[in-house]
């Protein structure tokens, strides 16, 4: 006999639901079950019910989501059971002749809610939906702007509010914030999905807002007339990141620390959050308070805000410090700092600056003071600069030093007696390009960290300028590695990280490595970590093994090399097919056996370097300099990216030695040396052809540009043709390039010009040092030396010059132990302003 129906609804729930315990045990929605099979649940026990009726692929649609939804229901304490209508007796509900398929949702007896299956169209509408429905009465929907000013005012001095807008019922953002409400019983929920309302505590928001989270703090509002505060969460609404969110909102708003902010953790560093330490005297608390409170109210949800006394800090924190910043990577230090008001100590968190100026920000706003009432145009004046301009623009960022020992006349000598292995920084506070180079620096003795047989120091030649005269330092800045036995190499590469680390690891081998066994040589032979040089001599060839020898002491630093002239050297010579004298070039990939015929060390510096150049590089602008000065004309394959198997066999057999005599096959990737495409600009202008595109650049003669024609395949036969053709006159050259030398776009400033006669102890240049330089080069200096930035240059008044700034300053015993960072520029006079 069929239910009686009152309202619509069936009234015999004995024989409407499942065991409790059976739908616990199952894994997905329980198959179609006869209606006499239904059992009453626990009053307390909430069940999703879905009649079936019909074989619509809709419903099947519909079963699948239910099916696949039953895993994160059950978490929530919530049974899904699926009923078979055409089997048994018919329930009420297998009746209903509405034309929309319903799920029903029950409490024990108890119907809470008839959900249309068309709204549950995923696992995350289900659950949300079903949630909503459980928590119709704690999470409550907001319609108008009106109903949630009211509902903020109930909640005054009570609770506080969590409150969402979605963009509609059913999506991931509706399951989270249910989710979310239905775990934290300690807040209010509530949501909205309409725009007015979000609009109306949120301006500026777009036609198609994305969802947003708040929290409202009502509970500190104990005045109806006061507003409750709101905060943003700043991240999408996921389940995660609003736990994280009201995780954060739980914390205290301003929290006293009693001890060094070293030791300090809080659940805002565990969040990935850095903590602002706000540093008070007992006399300024009450005031500090309220500016850490003012503070953290802005940064809540972002950054840890406490109250530190002054006596729980380190007696080496300097007074003027009046805020510290610990970030939550490990092992960062903490950095304290001297900001002037509470919106610097917001923006150090909100827009990432966590390196704002120190101790010299005194110093430097009244710098620009008076470079602003002298009328000058400071930005315009670093434009020509580009080294000062990122020396300007990164002037807040504070270098880690603590890895680098500071050195003055007195622990000069007994640091280097520690170690065999000491790399030295040579450097003048006051110039640009050392302050850049530092930066390098800083990061090489941060990757040496951990290897005690190492140390980095640096030594500022504006304080120690005697000291520098001493180690014929005449340039800024300059790094030596100074070995055992009181021997120094001076470095001369790129001041890329990975250029330095390279120089100070292979400095520590005293070159040439001196092979007594053909065992030992074989050894030597199998390193594949770097390119490694041999030289095969026997006993007679006293000039071609001195010669080596004295090559190898130049190239330290650079490259490996290793001597043999032992009584094997006639079977290796046979070997590796090497007449002796010859050199053995071990690289990772391959070995290259080079005949010796000129036995100078300056020609053997030579071979040595061409054997060191690869047969098909890759151009960047560290090594462009080692090709160019081949004087030979590039053939370059510019590409977006790595070269294809096709076109990389291609050019490798455009590469043979005898065809290397002519001409450098080469090719740049844009990705990783950007630089290129200002080439092909200037090049091309606004028309460049696609790439891949193969160019014949003739820089020595002519400056003519070829562009490989685009319709035809780069083949080795395309191309030869191609080269003969432009060599006899029969191609149009893509560009010219000018014949007139490349000089800097402004006059460089003469800084010896500017500056006065002088106090003697402070020069820091001498013509004996100068000389002593030229001399070493003469004598065969390390490979490509270059005149960096700085350079001594000698003048009649270089032996008494020094800044006119210096003439109201004391002497340079008073400036010495400065830390060099990007913001500690000295105070110049308003000629120097380009500094």
């Amino acid at each position: 006999m069929p239910w009686p129906k009152t309202n619509g609804w069936a009234t015999p729930f004995s024989l409407l639901f499942l065991w409790a315990s059976y739908m616990s045990t199952t894994s997905q929605a329980e198959d179609m079950v006869p209606l006499e099979h239904l059992s009453s649940l626990q009053a307390s026990k909430a069940s999703l019910v879905y009649f079936r009726t019909d074989t619509s692929p809709s419903a099947e649609m519909f079963l699948e989501q239910l099916d696949k939804s039953t895993d994160a229901l059950r978490d929530y304490g919530i049974s899904v059971l699926k009923v078979n209508c055409h089997s048994g007796k018919l329930s009420g509900y297998c009746r209903d002749d509405s034309s929309v398929a319903k799920a029903y949702l029950f409490r024990g007896h108890v119907l809470l809610r008839e959900l249309p299956t068309d709204a549950l169209f995923s696992v995350d509408a289900i659950v949300a939906n079903v949630l909503f429905a459980l928590l119709f009465n704690e999470v409550k929907y907001i319609a108008t702007p009106a109903d949630l000013q009211k509902l903020e005012n109930s909640l005054k001095g009570s609770w506080d509010l969590v409150f969402a807008y979605v963009q509609a019922v059913g999506t991931a953002e509706h399951r989270a914030l249910m989710e979310a409400a239905f775990v934290y019983d300690s807040l209010k929920f509530a949501l909205t999905t309409e725009v007015t309302v979000l609009r109306s505590i949120r301006s500026g928001e777009p036609d198609v807002p994305s969802s947003k989270l708040f929290f409202c703090h009502c509970k500190v509002a104990t005045d109806l007339d006061q507003p409750c505060r709101r905060t943003l969460m700043g991240q999408p609404l996921t389940t995660l990141n609003i736990h994280r969110f009201l995780k954060l909102m739980a914390e205290p708003l301003v929290v006293e620390a009693t001890e060094d902010p070293e030791k300090v953790s809080t659940t805002h560093l565990h969040l990935g959050l850095p903590l602002i330490f706000i540093l008070t005297h007992e006399e300024t608390f009450e005031a500090d308070k309220g500016i850490a409170e003012f503070v953290a109210w802005q940064l809540l949800g972002k950054a840890g805000v406490l109250l530190l006394s002054r006596s729980s800090i380190s007696l080496d924190v300097l007074p003027r410090y009046n805020v510290a910043l610990k970030t939550p990577e490990e092992g960062a230090p903490v950095k304290y700092l001297v900001l002037k008001d509470m919106d610097e100590i917001i923006a150090l968190v909100e827009n990432g600056k966590q390196n704002e100026r120190t101790q010299e920000r005194e110093e430097e706003e009244e710098e620009e003071e008076e470079e602003e009432e002298d009328g000058e145009n400071y930005e315009q004046e670093i434009q020509d600069d580009e080294v000062v301009e990122s020396l300007i623009r990164d002037r807040k960022r504070e270098l880690p030093l603590e890895h680098i020992q500071t050195l003055t006349e007195d622990s000069f000598a007994p640091t280097l007696a520690k170690t065999n292995s000491t790399a030295v920084l040579f450097y003048a506070s006051w110039e640009a390009v050392s302050l850049v180079v530092m930066q390098s620096y800083a990061e090489v003795a941060a990757r040496l960290q951990g290897t005690p047989e190492i140390t980095l120091a640096r030594v500022n030649c504006w304080d120690w300028p005697d000291l520098c005269t001493q180690q014929n330092v005449t340039q800024f800045p300059t790094v030596k590695m100074y070995v055992e036995a009181g021997r120094w190499l001076a470095y001369s590469g790129m001041w890329g990280v990975e250029e330095m680390l390279r120089f100070i690891e292979l400095s520590r081998t005293s070159c040439p490595v001196k092979l007594t066994t053909a065992k030992e040589v074989e050894e030597y032979l199998r390193i594949k970590t770097s390119v490694s040089v041999l030289g095969l001599f026997d006993s007679s060839m006293t000039e071609a093994r001195e010669a080596f020898v004295g090559a190898g002491k130049v190239l330290s630093g650079y490259v490996t090399t290793g001597i043999y002239d032992g009584e094997d050297v006639e079977t290796l010579s046979h070997k590796y097919k090497a007449p002796l004298p010859a050199l053995l070039l071990a690289r990772p990939e391959a070995m290259t056996v080079v005949q010796l015929s000129e036995f100078s060390v300056a020609d053997m510096v030579e071979v040595i370097r061409r054997a060191l150049l690869e047969i098909f590089p890759e151009i960047t602008v560290g090594n462009l300099p080692e090709y160019f000065r081949l004087e030979k004309p590039l053939l370059l394959l510019f590409s977006d990216g790595a070269l294809g198997e096709s076109h990389e066999g291609e050019m490798r057999r455009l590469a043979t030695e005898e065809r290397r005599k002519d001409y450098v096959p080469c090719w740049m990737n844009l990705k990783n040396t950007p630089a290129g495409r200002g080439i092909l600009k200037a090049y091309f202008r606004s028309s460049i052809p696609p790439l891949p595109l193969l160019l014949w650049i003739n820089l020595h003669s002519g400056g003519q540009v070829f562009a490989f024609p685009p319709d035809r395949s780069v083949s080795e036969a395309n191309v030869l043709a191609w080269i003969e053709k432009l060599k006899s006159g029969q191609e149009v050259p893509s560009a010219v390039l000018s014949g007139d030398e490349w000089r800097p776009r402004l006059p460089a400033y003469d800084f010896l010009g500017m500056m006065e006669p002088p106090l003697p102890e402070f020069t820091i240049y001498s013509r004996g040092s100068v000389g002593t330089y030229q001399k070493e080069e003469e004598e065969g200096g390390p490979p490509g030396g270059k005149a960096s930035p700085g350079t001594a240059r000698e003048d009649p008044t270089e032996d008494s010059v020094v800044s006119e700034l210096e003439k109201d300053q004391p002497t340079g015993g008073d400036l010495r132990g400065t830390a060099p960072r990007l913001a500690a520029r000295e105070k110049q006079s308003k000629r120097h302003a380009e500094l």
